[in-house]
């Protein structure tokens, strides 16, 4: 268990290098992160862990949207079992990389679609997540219209997320959705690179 008070039990190995081969091909992310792919990519993913703990949240149908290069969906594919977790983005080649890391981790709890998060039309999920994708605002106009009645978005944001929380306020009005609580962590570097996880229901 580290400073911020989750553990995480997966072995991310074979994890780090079916994502690394991918890297190698597509550029998922930099050069530079490669070194630090654990501390700034996997460790964030798997901060959702503080907000399952603390709402006693032990399985469910997630929904990442814009997963990119696979963050958060496939390391929490990984480390929670019990989540069947989809992941969602328009770029086909960034599909096809989770593609391929679903099939060489025999990932049976994730699937993933290439479309835009409009298109998603007739399901609910009980949460959703965010990563780099947009600002908040933005991003709950897609999320809040799929989230089920009891469920949570959970935006993954940086400092900045008190200022972009203000800048939503107009659009939680419009789905009369609002802010339960804001997790705030640090990732395992040696400077000080504070998260947050801004934690949205109805």
């Amino acid at each position: 268990m580290d400073s911020t008070g989750f553990e995480i039990k997966a072995n991310f190995d074979e994890y780090k290098k079916v994502f690394l081969k991918q890297n190698a091909k597509l550029n998922l992310i930099s050069k530079n992160d490669e070194k630090f792919l654990f501390e700034k990519h996997i460790y964030d993913s798997l901060a959702i862990k503080l907000f399952f703990e603390k709402y006693g949240i032990k399985s469910g149908k997630l929904l990442d949207i814009g997963c990119g290069g696979g963050f958060p969906c496939v390391p929490i594919a990984i480390e929670f079992p019990d989540f069947e977790v989809v992941g969602i983005d328009s770029i086909r080649k960034k599909v096809n990389a989770i593609e391929e890391m679903k099939k060489a981790l025999k990932l049976e709890n994730l699937s993933v679609i290439c479309d835009r998060v409009e298109n998603v039309k007739g399901e609910k999920f009980d949460i959703i997540t965010s990563r780099a994708v947009a600002d908040l605002g933005k991003i709950c106009e897609y999320a809040l219209p799929l989230l089920k009645k009891d469920g949570y978005f959970v935006a993954y944001k940086s400092k900045k997320a008190l200022e972009e929380l203000e800048n939503a306020k107009k659009i939680l009005v419009k789905y009369k959705a609002k802010v339960r609580e804001i997790i705030s962590y640090q990732l395992p570097l040696s400077e000080v690179y504070e998260r947050n996880l801004i934690i949205i229901s109805f």
